[in-house]
């Protein structure tokens, strides 16, 4: 195993790196495929070789794909918002079909794709107590179609994963594919949508929440995830790779209690948000900066994003900690890094 070579994309995001470190730790040869502007800050005094290209240059990818045996697709395109919606689209579907038929043309043995639970459909009509029901929680056999997705990223996620789908029936692309869930933990640089939840939380700066819910589970598990997916995995089969299933209130009132302060208390209705929602995706117009309430999140927020790893924890040993230890790792790293005063 020491000796196997992996050509990983996306290192230096949140998925990415952890996937990094663990492969570095498990014993295996990393090359990490990375654009010369992206932050190295994750790779930090970690053992990778580093390689520059943009995943939609071919060329680029096929001379990182050179001496590979396995391949870690993590990279993408992770925004709720952008000034042009169709370049997270492009960049997603475009750069994963380049990366796979790279892949395909240079022999590459094994394939572990990062998807998301973005592309799983869950009901929207439940109660709280239905979705929690471990015969209720959506799964690998409940598909989102592109036309049903809400924004650009979830679009763009269906369209990729679709496109690896299609590449493993008629080109037999040796891939399987991985669902992560909602990740929480250190080296969270950008922040994610959920790291901004944290860091927000933590801050004092959200006086209440919206009634839905969300699957959490530490990256390190999703990471850990990967490898069992790439040793125990079935070409073609789908595995969430999550942890449990909480509300937001619960969630906001967990980081409040770790950061020392009151939880919010107040329920507020969609309807009331909306007109925010509108003005700061007006504003990030001019900003340039991606709004911490966005038209999409809400209507996402609809939804309880709650699932099952039943699948996972049965055929790859796949196995999560308690959400509240990756929770007081992500607030111990947003302290010492500068995010929260």
């Amino acid at each position: 195993m020491a000796a196997d070579k992996i050509l990983l994309t996306g290192a230096t995001g949140f998925v990415g790196s952890a996937v990094a470190h663990k492969l570095v730790a498990a014993g295996y040869k990393v090359r990490v495929l990375l654009r010369p502007t992206s932050a190295r800050t994750n790779l930090a005094n970690l053992d990778v070789e580093l390689v520059e290209g943009d995943m939609r240059d071919e060329a680029a990818v096929g001379r990182a794909m050179n001496g590979m045996r396995y391949l870690f697709h993590v990279a993408a395109d992770y925004r709720l918002w952008a000034r042009d919606p169709d370049e997270i689209v492009r960049t997603n579907r475009d750069g994963t079909r380049i990366v796979m038929r790279s892949a395909l043309q240079a022999g590459i043995e094994r394939i572990v794709y990062t998807s998301s639970v973005a592309t799983i459909r869950v009901a929207t009509d439940r109660t709280a107590r239905d979705c929690l029901a471990p015969d209720r929680l959506a799964d690998e056999t409940s598909r989102l179609e592109a036309c049903a997705a809400i924004g650009a990223y979830k679009r763009s996620k269906v369209v990729a994963e679709r496109l690896v789908e299609d590449m493993i029936s008629h080109d037999r692309l040796p891939a399987v594919i991985v669902h992560p869930s909602t990740p929480v933990g250190p080296r969270d640089v950008k922040p994610t949508p959920t790291g901004r939840i944290i860091v927000e939380a933590a801050s004092g700066r959200i006086p209440g929440f919206v009634e839905t819910g969300l699957n959490l589970v530490h990256v390190d598990d999703v990471a850990e995830g990967h490898i069992a997916a790439l040793r125990n995995g079935q070409i073609g089969e789908h595995y969430i790779l999550g942890g449990q299933n909480v509300s937001l209130a619960c969630l906001l009132g967990e980081i409040a209690a770790l950061s020392g302060r009151k939880p919010p208390r107040i329920c507020i209705p969609r309807p009331f948000i909306y007109p925010l929602a509108f003005a700061a995706q007006a504003m990030a117009h001019i900003t340039r900066r991606e709004p911490f309430v966005t038209l999409d999140g809400l209507r996402m927020s609809k939804q309880r994003m709650f699932f099952s790893s039943a699948k996972a924890e049965r055929d790859l040993g796949y196995r999560a900690r308690p959400y509240q230890e990756a929770l007081v790792e992500a607030l111990q790293w947003f302290r010492l890094h500068g995010y929260l005063r």
